[in-house]
């Protein structure tokens, strides 16, 4: 039965059921192999064994009757409420912006909880292929979780709320590093102020990521938009692209496309 439920389309779908599960997990912290079965219409046992694959790899953590996140390190109060946060919205955010560098070979990845859901998010041949240049922990962690990954951690002063290393060592690390995309979060943007962040050395981290890279993808939910936080990061003008939900303000994204930036709503 189970090799029935494997083979022809079973067998063609099996990658793109893990890449859901992997989805899913991005939304909401476990899943159940019962409920898994039932939406895909498949046997517990193939289920099971998707399961299994994803967490030989590295990407899931088993549980009895399902899967969990696979956490690597454990997250600050102030991250994991970051995290929590328009969650369903980080995360479709972050599938549509995975897919906007799925032919890149080197990219930034900034601090935030939606930027490493951008990782996450990335599918198993991107994945195979891209560099990742990181002074974010929980990247890092995402990353070095694939099989064979290309990875470059940034290392400096390490700032818990942000779990993210910033300062001297972080920049000059950077420096001396191009890109061909940087993705990027934000406290908040407007078409006058540009991006901000409650914190200068995030800001200057982010700045050099920014600085660095041919092109740039800022990731950031609605509540986002329209907000001028304490810190610039950078104009507007040098953003490429914004991915954000379908809350976000109108006439803000009408005036950033104003700007010469391509506005994706999800």
């Amino acid at each position: 039965m189970a090799a029935a439920d494997e083979s022809g389309a079973g067998r063609a779908d099996a990658a793109e059921r893990r890449q859901l599960i992997l989805d899913r997990l991005q939304e909401q912290e476990s899943v159940s192999v019962m409920e898994l079965a039932d939406e895909f219409g498949v046997t517990g046992m193939s289920l099971r064994r998707d399961l299994q694959v994803l967490a030989d790899r590295g990407l899931v953590t088993r549980v009895r009757g399902g899967a969990t996140k696979a956490r690597a390190a454990a997250a600050s109060r102030v991250y994991l409420e970051s995290e929590r946060r328009n969650a369903q919205a980080k995360a479709k955010i972050a599938r549509a912006a995975a897919e906007l560098i799925r032919t890149e070979r080197i990219a930034f990845f900034y601090s935030g909880s939606t930027v490493a859901k951008v990782a996450a998010a990335l599918d198993l041949e991107t994945r195979a292929t891209l560099t990742v240049v990181t002074p974010s922990l929980p990247v890092v962690n995402e990353v070095s979780s694939w099989s064979e990954p290309h990875l470059v951690a940034v290392g400096g002063t390490y700032l818990p709320p942000y779990m993210a290393f910033v300062g001297p060592q972080a920049i000059s690390s950077l420096k001396a590093l191009n890109a061909e995309v940087a993705i990027v979060g934000c406290d908040g943007l407007t078409s006058a102020g540009g991006l901000t962040t409650p914190h200068q050395l995030v800001a200057e981290v982010g700045a050099t990521i920014i600085d660095r890279s041919r092109r740039t993808i800022v990731v950031a939910d609605s509540s986002k938009i329209g907000v001028r936080g304490f810190t610039p990061i950078a104009p507007a003008a040098s953003i490429t692209t914004l991915v954000t939900d379908c809350g976000a303000d109108s006439s803000e994204v009408e005036a950033l496309r104003g700007l010469g930036i391509e506005v994706v709503l999800v």
